[in-house]
């Protein structure tokens, strides 16, 4: 729709093929609207640019938390395999496009010291007015909002391109980049944008309003009745979402359009020129109904390679992970009759990587430690242990350790515990005991979750009359790999799984 720096594009096309980057925030579930810029990238690869595709995850973060930090890295793998079943389903040949995680350079030492050297020049109006159209609006803003652009425009040169493409909503944050990169002496870059395409009601198509879209993993009954509420009076060729995707995705993936109906109604008809199809519809020579059946069978053909690549388990599970169903159950109220019972979920457990500090015996007795453990808190929690006949005190002083850390507080022979040391356990005799172990990388106070239960709030307190825990517990078991599992899903930090090194299909305590 637009080019910002087209005599630079120009001077750079004389001298070789041009480098360029597109982005994508790892928030909701990519939709339809996302082969857009799909089909664009498959004209830039075709013209011979390099193409770089960023899943920018720390991006998605700091949209007013879009997307939950535990959540990151689960989200940026489901945006990789489903952006590049797309790229298949068009016809791109991935080995000539480069996936890159912002994550990967965007905590660097580099880029952090220029993102305060950019915010040493970006006054708030201009890195509030940047993100405008892209950062979620609220009364109330959060100051990650407005770093986002500032990260957007240093991304430009941390991925070494000349240009960047993205949608025309995204303008304000390039000439932001265009206005601010020179002040910490880095070049302009060329900036190219595609229309945004209206959704089926009329309005821009967005992943938080679910009439609006058609998500790529859509079952063919879901896109039929999606397609039928949407938006398409006769006639009217004005914020048509329908039109609007035969213009931008179906004519250019095929270079024609047709129009598939009956007989008695003039059959089949096959447009070259989208031009002529608008004015057919708006003459309304081509009826709102037959305009989305057709558009039914050509996205359906767009979305059955999607749909047959996410069939197997592994994705599926991913799937589920990283867009978890929000729980809509409730605790029931004290005294509350006929009340539905709790919602016993992973996700009521505060569990957290701990450092352990210190290591001493217990004075009075044998069997228990205590212990300091750093959990991200002011002070270090207090911790007793009956791990004396399992771990050395040596083996457990400074390692990392998994914290449950909101059973209330228990005295052990006089020693206050505030949280409780997971280990796994083997089946048989003689017992061993090992600590779970928190994946390489962790820092004290990271959360610990279940697979698919991200999302909930943990209690602030576990009533021990209640026995959430133990219920929960039940089914706590270490897998054949030696990771940790509840009803058969992984715990997990946002750096992967908690494991423990020998002890398979041990229990958990």
């Amino acid at each position: 729709q637009e080019v910002l720096g087209e005599d630079k594009l120009m001077a750079i096309l004389k001298e070789r093929e041009l480098k360029i980057y597109w982005g994508t925030a790892t928030t909701g579930k990519p939709h339809v609207a996302y082969f857009v810029p799909m089909s664009k990238i498959a004209d830039f690869l075709k013209a011979g640019c390099e193409v770089t595709i960023l899943f920018a995850d720390l991006h998605a973060y700091l949209d007013n938390m879009k997307a939950p930090w535990e959540l990151l890295e689960l989200r940026t793998r489901y945006y990789e395999h489903v952006i590049k079943a797309m790229l298949e389903s068009i016809g791109v040949p991935l080995e000539k496009l480069r996936f890159v995680r912002g994550t990967d350079y965007q905590l660097s030492k580099e880029y952090t010291l220029d993102v305060y050297r950019l915010s040493s020049v970006v006054t708030q109006h201009d890195a509030k007015k940047a993100g405008a159209e892209v950062v979620k609006q609220v009364e109330h803003p959060l100051l990650s909002g407005l770093l986002y652009p500032g990260l957007q425009a240093l991304d430009e040169e941390y991925l070494k391109v000349d240009a960047q493409f993205g949608g025309v909503d995204q303008r304000k944050i390039f000439t932001f980049a265009e206005k601010y990169l020179p002040s910490l002496g880095y070049a302009k870059r060329v900036h190219l944008m595609n229309p945004m395409v209206p959704g089926l009601t009329g309005s821009k198509m967005s992943s938080s309003e679910e009439d609006s879209k058609i998500d790529l993993l859509d079952r063919k009954e879901d896109v039929k009745k999606k397609l039928k509420k949407a938006f398409c009076e006769p006639g009217n060729v004005e914020n048509n979402g329908v039109l609007s995707f035969i213009k931008h995705v179906l004519f250019p993936l095929k270079s024609e359009f047709v129009i598939l109906r009956e007989e008695k109604w003039g059959g089949n008809k096959t447009y070259t020129a989208y031009e002529a199809l608008e004015k057919d519809f708006a003459e309304q020579v081509v009826h709102p109904g037959d305009l989305k059946n057709s558009v039914e069978v050509a996205l359906n053909k767009l979305l059955d390679p999607i749909r047959e690549k996410f069939n197997c388990p592994e994705l599926k599970k991913l799937s589920s992970a990283a867009y978890p169903t929000p729980s809509k159950a409730k605790p029931a109220e004290k005294g509350t009759k006929n009340s539905e019972p709790e919602d016993v979920v992973p996700s009521r457990l505060d569990i957290r990587v701990g450092k352990v500090l210190s290591v001493e015996k217990h004075p009075d007795a044998d069997s228990l430690y205590v212990e300091k453990i750093d959990v991200g808190e002011a002070e270090p929690r207090t911790v007793v242990s009956g791990l004396v006949h399992f771990v050395p005190k040596e083996q457990l002083q400074d390692r990392l350790v998994v914290l449950l850390c909101n059973l209330k507080p228990q005295k052990m022979r006089g020693v206050e515990s505030q949280g409780m040391v997971l280990c796994a356990s083997s089946v048989g005799e003689p017992r061993q005991v090992e600590p779970l172990d928190p994946p390489a990388g962790c820092c004290a106070g990271e959360h610990v979750y279940v697979e698919g239960y991200e999302g909930g709030e943990p209690d602030d307190e576990l009533k021990p009359k209640k026995k959430v825990f133990e219920k929960l517990q039940a089914d706590f078991r270490i897998s054949e790999d030696c990771v940790a599992q509840w009803k058969q899903r992984n715990f997990l930090t946002k750096l992967g799984t908690v494991s423990c090194k020998s002890l398979k299909g041990g229990s958990i305590s």
